[in-house]
């Protein structure tokens, strides 16, 4: 038999086992035991809380011939057929690729066939991701939907879906688990699964997925095929440090070392930036219900020596860094010169006032920027008259005379 991924073997089969989301459970579980259920709903959160799950079992609680109390019994026809994926009363279609009005037209006239169940199930992943026009053909659909037809849009980003779609649905946010409630469930999957995992591998699990079921699974598988965790700092940890002492190239020698194991600076900066704003809570006494122990410590004590005012401008920093990269010919430079600026200002530079060991990460970093400056005038071309258009190849401002 093929391997099978953690998250995929644990997929909650009904309501009772979907973690974290009580308030949706309760919700669509009276829905379905009073045959009330509505004609659309958008379940909207982070990756990985279960919404594509919720809305599954959502469609086969809808069409359960022996449901009990608004779940589905998991054994009739019906609910088999939409386990194995071979029903005709549930249909999928992931908005991020297909995007266009063409995929939706075809997804309303499927809404006039009669189901061979009691409800037809419409269920659109990342419908943020759908163009206005596809986003309008939509609408038509949910204001005067077939009796028969139930909708579940699912997004990341509820905000980019049209206000008059939302106005349209019942809205459910789903929420990251707590730390706490993450590592227990962790800890029951080990067990039943029968691995040999020990804490310090649950807690990284935990860890990596911040607050996602699926992605702590996912990492969790990880540590199981690498035998354990590998016991080095991560990049984030090294450019955490070299924030604290003032060591540009320290934090340029972590970014260059991560390139080089084929990380992308993009996702490196966005796992950096959530750690500083983490740390940035600690600082500020903030709540952070989905921080392990070893990560309240661990950020606690770089809050401490970095301070509020340190974190805020590293947020501001790298964020800035991030919008930049979506224009940069090579994304690892906006991080770089973000890291010098904050290097240079952190509270252990002071008592650095040499920084030998940066010269050649430094240097290089100049030269690639020097290249890619002059890429950029190559393909611009001649810049034509000078200030004045006293004469050709930009002569000085009083025609003396080319420079």
């Amino acid at each position: 038999m093929a391997h099978q991924s953690l998250y995929r073997r644990y997929r909650p089969r009904d309501f009772s086992q979907i973690k974290g989301q009580q308030h949706v459970v309760t919700a669509l579980r009276n829905a379905v035991a009073e045959d009330s259920a509505t004609h659309a709903y958008l379940f909207s959160g982070p990756r990985g809380t279960g919404k594509t799950s919720t809305a599954r079992i959502l469609a086969k609680a809808l069409n359960c011939t022996s449901p009990v109390n608004g779940e589905p019994c998991c054994q009739c026809e019906s609910c088999v057929a939409m386990e194995d994926g071979t029903s005709f009363d549930l249909f999928e279609l992931d908005a991020a690729s297909n995007r266009g009005v063409d995929s939706v037209r075809d997804l309303v006239e499927r809404t006039m066939v009669a189901s061979p169940g009691r409800t037809k199930v419409y269920i659109l992943d990342e419908v943020h991701m759908l163009t206005k026009e596809a986003s309008n053909a939509l609408l038509k659909t949910l204001e005067e939907p077939p009796e028969h037809v139930r909708f579940v849009l699912a997004t990341t980003d509820p905000q980019k879906v049209l206000p008059t779609i939302r106005s349209r649905t019942q809205h459910f946010e789903f929420h990251l688990l707590p730390a706490e409630q993450l590592t227990e469930h962790v800890r029951w999957v080990v067990a039943d699964a029968g691995l040999d995992v020990d804490e310090a591998s649950i807690a990284h699990a935990v860890r990596r997925g911040k607050g996602s079921v699926r992605d702590t699974l996912s990492a969790l598988d990880q540590v199981v095929a690498a035998g354990g965790v590998v016991d080095r700092p991560e990049p984030v940890e090294e450019l955490f440090d070299a924030l604290v002492e003032g060591s540009t190239g320290a934090a340029l020698k972590a970014v260059s070392e991560s390139v080089a194991q084929g990380h992308d600076p993009r996702v490196l900066s966005e796992a950096f930036v959530a750690d500083v704003r983490e740390a940035f809570l600690l600082a500020i006494g903030a709540p952070t219900p989905h921080l392990v122990e070893d990560d309240v410590r661990r950020l606690g004590d770089w809050a401490e020596k970095l301070g509020p005012a340190g974190l805020s401008r590293a947020m501001e920093r790298i964020g800035t860094a991030l919008v930049d990269m979506r224009n940069a010919a090579d994304p690892r430079v906006p991080l770089e010169v973000a890291l010098i600026q904050l290097t240079g200002s952190a509270p252990g530079a002071a008592a650095q006032p040499s920084q030998a060991p940066a010269d050649s990460v430094v240097a290089d970093l100049t030269a690639r920027i020097e290249r890619l400056e002059a890429a950029a005038g190559r393909e611009e071309g001649p810049r034509g008259e000078g200030p004045r258009g006293e004469g050709p190849r930009g002569e000085g401002p009083r025609g003396e005379g080319p420079r």
